[in-house]
């Protein structure tokens, strides 16, 4: 099934996350037989559990593909469960125990090897909160700890990495990134992941301009709608915001990068929503019509 690119010479993608239910290898088929031209592949134990006994094999299948589909690939390490059954998303970056923020960082150093096996175009990361006790500065000072380490594995990797701003997390918003990337002495390999319902959600500043500040960093964006102060990622056209100008505004930017749609919770209605949304995309970055003379 062959479909015409995208708009604006922007990539659509969509994420793993939604695809719970599927096996890997099918929801890349489905990806790419609806005009998908990546995949945002997040490392869990449904998909390509980075802690399987096989997992040779399974980086050299998920490859393959990758090279099958025509998918590019950005590699995410947000799974819910993948470190700790009990507790969402930990431990992180700044969990209290080594113990934990050294599952983190092994995690992050897995996902980097098989990033850059699969040609990974980045590898995303996100700070993570602090457990309670932990004062702001031993928090920051973990962070900036962390993220030195895996710099040093991304480096050895050749692979960029992504942070992503996160609501309620240390790190929530573009002034977070710009803070850590400075105290960290500006690596070019940390790079940024735009999240545009984010931008909704909680910036001081227009999703447009928001992405005119980040322009310079951007190496992943992600894509949803969202409500102003409200963190949930909403099917296109059930929040506030109005696309085309946004896309626009990626195209303008010089953004080559994947859009990837991230909607998490929508697996129990993955093919329909991936469906939707790619098709809301394209005609959401369509060019404007011309002005009547």
């Amino acid at each position: 099934m062959s479909h015409p690119p995208a708009p604006a010479g922007l990539r659509f993608a969509y994420g793993t996350n939604g695809f719970a239910d599927h096996r890997l290898p099918d929801a890349l088929r489905v990806l790419a037989d609806l005009g998908y031209q990546g995949v945002s592949l997040t490392l869990d134990h449904q998909h390509l559990d980075p802690y399987a006994h096989d997992l040779p094999r399974r980086i050299t299948e998920t490859r393959r593909a990758l090279e099958a589909t025509g998918l590019a690939v950005v590699v995410e390490t947000g799974a819910r469960y993948l470190l700790d059954p009990w507790r969402k998303h930990r431990p992180t970056l700044l969990s209290a125990e080594p113990e934990g923020r050294g599952l983190r960082l092994g995690l992050l150093r897995r996902a980097l090897g098989i990033g850059a096996e699969l040609g990974a175009g980045a590898v995303h990361l996100w700070s993570g909160t602090p457990d309670p006790g932990t004062t702001p500065g031993q928090a920051w000072q973990r962070l900036v700890d962390g993220c030195a380490e895996t710099l040093a594995h991304a480096d050895a990797a050749g692979i960029d990495l992504a942070f992503e701003p996160e609501p309620g997390m240390l790190v929530a918003d573009l002034a977070g990134y710009r803070r850590l990337h400075h105290d960290l002495g500006r690596p070019d390999r940390l790079r940024l992941t735009l999240d545009i319902g984010h931008c909704r959600c909680l910036e001081p500043h227009t999703i447009t301009h928001c992405i005119e500040l980040a322009s310079d960093r951007l190496a992943h964006v992600q894509i949803e709608d969202m409500r102003r102060g409200v963190h949930e990622h909403l099917p296109f056209g059930e929040g506030e915001i109005d696309f085309p100008p946004v896309l626009r505004a990626l195209a303008t930017a010089g953004y080559r990068g994947l859009v990837s749609v991230e909607l998490p919770r929508h697996s129990h209605a993955a093919t329909a929503t991936a469906r939707h949304s790619i098709e809301f995309l394209r005609t959401a970055a369509l060019p404007k019509e011309a002005e009547p003379v």
